[in-house]
């Protein structure tokens, strides 16, 4: 089976496209990424502007063409913290599916954390015992930590890196500023650190993420061309060594090094501080880095779930739409819209 995997994030417009069947490894077979910044267009009213809705259209009707061209025989599209935040997402998801045909689901912040850890799990297997996820988006923070496939725990704060970027003015951040990102994110990460804390020390922690993967790479981890099952960490001291010098560097420096994008450089010193208060809130000396995230954990749930010619999703699934020709004006507008068949929760 052919599956498309459609991510609209707080930074990216991510289409993965994979082969896979129910016991298997999903094999990626292309990828096609859209850096849209949505959640830096969401304006003090609390809504996304019609520059960023017109730019989401385009993207989201750009990965289903891609997704048609390469025989997918299903989209699974979801959306995270960026449009989970608007406070107009109904009218922006009402748009994009009349005038594109798909239907985005807004994942909660919960189902986000333990479709990720769905995906570490996997990845880790049962003999990784008691498992501690950490997640760094650009809007959120995910954490979940437990021994089985579900986790016992999970939970979801604002504390993304995006999100905590925009709140600087300098650039570099001026110590003050440095000071003041501690301070918030040690005060948003107590009352939850004590609860993982009542869960049980972790067998095995592991992180996701673009941004803890760079942060890897930066401290001496393999590069992805290395491959998916290189071994990659991230350590305490690493990461402390690692923010002494890039908090002294402006987002224009940081995107010149090597394994740094310039679409993310901005919000990387804001990313190693969640990085680095979470490992201290937890007590954490290293995180080993796990190349499967979200869009794998919506895979392997989908596949969980496919028996013949059942069409229900997942829970976290989300409605999944047959790869076709979005709809025409007559057809009618708004998220009635028909778009060929669909998985519904």
């Amino acid at each position: 089976m052919r599956l498309g995997v459609l991510d609209v994030g707080s930074n990216t417009v991510h289409l993965l496209v994979v082969d896979a069947h129910r016991g298997a490894h999903p094999t990626p077979m292309s990828s096609e990424k859209n850096a849209l910044r949505l959640s830096e267009r969401i304006g003090q009213t609390g809504t996304l502007d019609a520059d960023g809705a017109d730019e989401l259209v385009r993207s989201v009707d750009s990965a289903r063409r891609h997704a048609l061209d390469a025989g997918c025989q299903e989209l699974m599209a979801f959306a995270t913290s960026a449009i989970r935040d608007a406070d107009n997402s109904h009218e922006v998801l009402d748009r994009v599916h009349a005038e594109t045909g798909v239907e985005l689901r807004v994942l909660s912040g919960r189902d986000e954390a333990r479709l990720t850890f769905l995906a570490a799990r996997r990845w880790y297997g049962w003999s990784a015992g008691r498992l501690l996820l950490v997640d760094i988006g650009g809007g959120s923070l995910e954490m979940a930590i437990g021994v089985d496939e579900d986790p016992d725990m999970a939970v979801s704060l604002p504390l993304g890196a995006g999100r905590l970027s925009r709140t600087v003015r300098e650039d570099p951040p001026s110590p003050d500023e440095l000071k003041d990102l501690r301070k918030r994110l040690d005060d948003g990460l107590s009352d939850v650190a004590k609860r993982f804390r009542k869960q049980g020390k972790p067998d095995k922690v592991v992180a996701t993420s673009k941004t803890l993967r760079t942060l890897a790479r930066l401290t001496g981890a393999a590069p992805n061309s290395a491959g998916q099952r290189v071994s990659r960490s991230l350590t305490d001291t690493g990461l402390r060594q690692l923010l002494a010098f890039i908090t002294r560097m402006s987002a224009e420096d940081l995107a010149t090094v090597d394994g740094v994008s310039s679409a993310r450089s901005h919000q990387l010193v804001a990313g190693a501080l969640v990085a680095d208060a979470t490992m201290r809130a937890l007590s954490l000396r290293e995180l080993d880095i796990c190349p499967w995230a979200l869009r794998e954990g919506i895979i392997l749930r989908r596949l969980d779930h496919a028996n013949g010619e059942d069409q229900k999703a997942p829970n976290g699934g989300g409605e999944h739409t047959v790869v076709g020709e979005p709809p025409q004006p007559d057809q009618g507008t708004g998220r009635k819209a028909q778009y060929g068949a669909r998985w519904n929760r």
